[in-house]
């Protein structure tokens, strides 16, 4: 049976586990029709021109978990950013575990999508933000049919959230294959803010695909932080969808941190719907072997005087793939745009690929946007310089490979999350960079 069929004969057992509001039923019930339609991507649609998933479904993936499997802090520990007091969110196979987390609802909520969908006091954000945003597509579709379990935050008007937020995903690898999709929700309400640090990681080699989907939502003058660390073994995939819709004066930034993994896919779309508005979207990708992974982005200005910043570098070695596909949209309404993107990538060795596609869609006629890709190596003449000042090789490329990526870097408003980071870089490179940032 193909992986599809066993989504869809598996559909009806699930529609009966759950126990949600006869909205969200109806809302399924279309999502897997759209599904079934649609089916899983495929390389004839462009936007998937350079990514394959037809060697990561050709598993028998277990949809549904036999039973719980618990693990201890201690085994996890070192994936969380513990230098820093957070609340934490914490999910193994796709399931909520208590004793590793630290929600809250004093005053703001950072608990469960599972709560939110079943108690009534939660029905009016379920209902006003819940599959409003992202699109009507494939894996989104998907993802809502089965959703049940994620994040689910909201942070009141005129709130700070007094700490970050860590939503973290645990796959134990006790079955064979595993299929996960988790289902976040973000409401930052008029003149709040938050941050909030997201990783997904499998501590076996069994196979994991993940397939997330993640809805944000910033009100007037709202201030969102989003931060993706991934790092997870060769084993795993992702599938990662996330979705901001900005009002206005509101301020939005994710960076992504791509280190690891089989083939990792970021969908990553802003809609800019009210007046001077920010964006950024920044990413370091630094993969080696048969490593792939894809960034898809989009910014979508529909109201004038706003501005978005991407800026994504990435380091490819052995016969690693990068993609990146970024598109910026502007309607005839938006005036005195100015946005930006750039894809700077360095390849390491001969087999290393990258497919670069930064692309302007422009309907106003008083904006300023500009775009720009660059494929290269380290310089020669600046590596050797360095030797000549008694650096090693290794370091050497480290430190240009630091210098290279380091203006991503500097716009991370966690010192703590930083220097994980440089940590996790000096690692893929595998060298003691000897500084802190």
């Amino acid at each position: 049976m193909e992986f599809k069929d066993k989504l869809l004969s598996s559909f009806l057992a699930f529609e009966e586990q759950v126990n949600v509001n006869s909205d969200i039923h109806e809302l399924r019930s279309k999502a897997i029709k759209e599904f079934e339609t649609a089916g899983f991507p495929t390389k004839k649609q462009e936007a998937w021109k350079y990514t394959s998933l037809n060697k990561v479904l050709k598993h028998d993936y277990v949809v549904f978990p036999k039973k719980e499997h618990t693990i201890e802090y201690k085994d996890v520990e070192k994936y969380f950013i513990d230098d820093i007091d957070t609340y934490k969110i914490v999910f193994v196979d796709g399931v909520y575990v208590s004793h590793l987390s630290s929600t809250t609802h004093d005053k703001i909520d950072a608990c469960l999508m599972s709560s939110a969908m079943t108690k009534s006091k939660y029905k009016p954000v379920i209902d006003n933000y819940f599959n409003k945003i992202a699109p009507k597509e494939s894996l989104n579709s998907l993802n809502t049919a089965f959703s049940n379990e994620g994040a689910y935050i909201r942070i009141p008007k005129n709130t700070a959230a007094d700490k970050p937020i860590q939503i973290v995903n645990f796959a134990t690898g006790n079955e064979s294959a595993l299929f996960i999709q988790p289902r976040n929700l973000v409401v930052v309400e008029e003149n709040s803010q938050v941050q909030i640090i997201e990783r997904h990681h499998s501590l076996t080699d069994h196979p994991v695909l993940t397939n997330s989907v993640t809805e944000v939502y910033a009100d007037k003058r709202a201030i969102v932080d989003y931060y993706k660390i991934q790092n997870d073994r060769p084993s795993a995939s992702l599938i990662d969808n996330t979705f901001f819709e900005q009002h206005q004066e509101s301020n939005c930034s994710v960076h992504t941190f791509s280190f690891g993994g089989n083939i990792t896919r970021n969908n990553l779309n802003f809609y800019q719907k009210g007046e001077r508005i920010e964006s950024t979207l920044k990413g370091v990708t630094v993969i080696e072997g048969k490593q792939h992974v894809d960034h898809n982005t989009l910014v979508h200005h529909m109201q004038p005087n706003c501005e978005s910043h991407q800026d994504y570098k990435g380091i490819y070695g052995g016969s690693s793939t990068g993609v990146f596909n970024g598109k910026i949209m502007v309607d005839k309404i938006a005036q005195k745009i100015n946005a930006f993107q750039s894809n700077n990538n360095i390849l390491m060795d001969d087999k290393a690929t990258i497919n670069s596609k930064p692309q302007l869609e422009i309907f106003a006629d008083d904006v300023r946007c500009s775009h720009g890709c660059t494929i290269g190596q380290l310089d020669e003449d600046a590596l050797f310089y360095l030797q000549t000042r008694g650096i090693p090789f290794k370091q050497a490329r480290a430190l240009l490979m630091y210098a290279f990526s380091s203006n991503v870097l500097d716009s991370v408003r966690i010192p703590e999350l930083k220097k994980r980071i440089n940590l996790l870089i000096a690692l893929k490179l595998g060298v003691n960079v000897g500084f802190d940032l």
